[in-house]
């Protein structure tokens, strides 16, 4: 099949330019009704021929079937945010209640063990009030990791590398991946430096994967940043 162009040349007739005519031409099958009957083409399900109709019924179930388990896939995610949130809501409802501030820290890590079962947690903080000097959780950090948690703008999720974060863990050789979460005493993205870090540690390669989503590991660092600040010189 040809046809000519402006110039009198014959050129053949493309299957884009039938795709294009029919798009443009919706009331093609209108005018030519007994085509929708004879049509026929092949079916993804095997060799047999199938009518125009019958095509279009199996694209149409095809794109159901996706929307349904797009659907559901939705509707886990949302689960599986409930779920969280539900944990940071108790997290942080034991941290208002400890009334002891020098009890707090470790309340805060037993806690975020329990809670969302992570195998093992530590917590250091720093720049504290000189009633604290002298606990754990205030000693034992390089200026090289203050001043390493003090450049991040949000949690770092990633290989045990050697960080040296990773040794305040009760068992860092067996910790394969990380999450380190900086503490300010306000918003995680906000100006001033760091006064402390949790480090998440998980025998699991992947539960703390680069490029991972970190929305709720940053509401766990404001949180806690909130109730660690108790602990600053006032």
């Amino acid at each position: 099949m040809t046809m000519k162009t402006g110039d009198d040349q014959m050129n053949p007739i493309t299957e884009d330019d039938i795709a294009n005519y029919l798009a443009n031409s919706p009331d093609f099958f209108v005018r030519h009704a007994e085509l929708l009957a004879t049509v026929q083409l092949s079916s993804p399900h095997g060799n047999r021929a199938v009518s125009l109709q019958e095509r279009q019924a199996e694209m149409l179930r095809e794109k159901i079937k996706a929307l349904e388990q797009r659907i559901m896939e939705m509707v886990r995610h949302g689960n599986e945010n409930m779920v969280i949130a539900e944990r940071i809501h108790r997290w942080a409802r034991n941290l208002l209640l400890v009334q002891s501030t020098r009890a707090l820290p470790a309340t805060l890590v037993a806690e975020l063990q329990n809670q969302f079962m992570v195998p093992q947690v530590a917590l250091k903080v720093w720049d504290v009030d000189s009633r604290y000097a002298e606990e754990p959780f205030a000693q034992g950090v390089s200026d090289d990791t203050k001043t390493f948690a003090s450049s991040l703008t949000q949690p770092y999720c990633g290989v045990n590398s050697g960080i040296e974060a990773a040794g305040w863990l009760e068992e860092p050789a067996t910790t394969l991946s990380l999450a380190l979460i900086p503490l300010r005493p306000g918003a995680l993205h906000g100006p001033g430096k760091a006064f402390g870090m949790l480090v998440l540690g998980s025998p699991d390669p992947q539960r703390y994967q680069a490029g991972m989503a970190t929305d709720f590991l940053e509401h766990i660092a404001e949180l806690a940043g909130a109730a660690l600040s108790r602990l600053r010189p006032r």
